[in-house]
């Protein structure tokens, strides 16, 4: 069978790339090729890279949709990418890969602004619907409201954070988590359901993660955030004292 060409070429590249880029920077060519498969097939256009430097080379220049990042890769590893990502103020949701022993690495790449990890080994199904989930907190919600507590307001649809009405930047993940408890002043909820709400995945996954999140927001808001810690149970939002 001949190749496509002139406009069907052209026709099957857009239905391809329909969902946008993701950049995958990934050193296993096994993992990468299969990475690339299940992405391609879900209709997102797929870059991939074996390093860090030209990973990170080609999430500035390619302009990504969102990145599929190993945490440990030849060159610079995929913390540093992220939060040289991040230290330029760009905002591209992460979504890493590490290894089942790596959970100091999983907090460090969080907390520096990563979106959610997958531990290896993972199902492809999974991580295409992690991606799924990392892009819709990013597309945020279809209706306008804006939360207020204290010192801090979030715009749901301009997805922005202010703090005495300056803008703080935020990761998806992170305001849609403080946004969550915003919109329901009061009520606690326990770090499964917080991760239920906002990463859309069940417990198995490991609340750790909420931790880690809770903690940035915190860390961005300093004494005017508003998130409390209810012992033994979870998280709620309240006008800090």
């Amino acid at each position: 069978m001949r190749p496509p060409t002139g406009t069907a070429r052209e026709d099957a590249l857009t239905q391809t790339q329909r969902r946008g880029l993701v950049v995958v920077v990934e050193d296993e060519p096994a993992i990468s090729d299969l990475v690339r498969l299940y992405l391609t097939r879900d209709g997102f256009g797929v870059s991939c890279h074996g390093d860090g430097e030209t990973g990170l080379a080609a999430v500035r220049r390619e302009r990504p949709v969102a990145v599929v990042l190993d945490i440990r890769l030849p060159g610079i590893d995929g913390t540093e990418v992220c939060r040289q990502l991040r230290a330029a103020d760009d905002w591209t949701p992460v979504l890493f890969l590490t290894a089942a022993d790596d959970e100091v690495d999983r907090v460090v790449g969080l907390e520096l602004g990563a979106d959610d990890y997958l531990t290896k080994p993972f199902s492809p199904r999974e991580l295409v619907a992690r991606l799924h989930a990392v892009l819709r907190r990013t597309a945020g919600p279809t209706t306008h409201r804006v939360y207020r507590l204290g010192r801090v307001a979030v715009d749901t649809e301009r997805r922005r954070v202010s703090l005495d009405d300056a803008p703080v930047p935020f990761t998806a993940t992170e305001f849609d988590l403080l946004a969550h408890l915003m919109a329901r002043p009061g009520r606690v909820f326990t770090r499964d359901e917080l991760l239920a709400a906002v990463w859309g995945y069940a417990a198995q996954a490991g609340t750790r993660t909420v931790d880690v999140h809770v903690a940035q927001v915190r860390g961005k808001l300093g004494a005017a955030s508003p998130i409390r810690t209810v012992r033994g149970v979870g998280y709620a939002a309240e006008p800090p004292p």
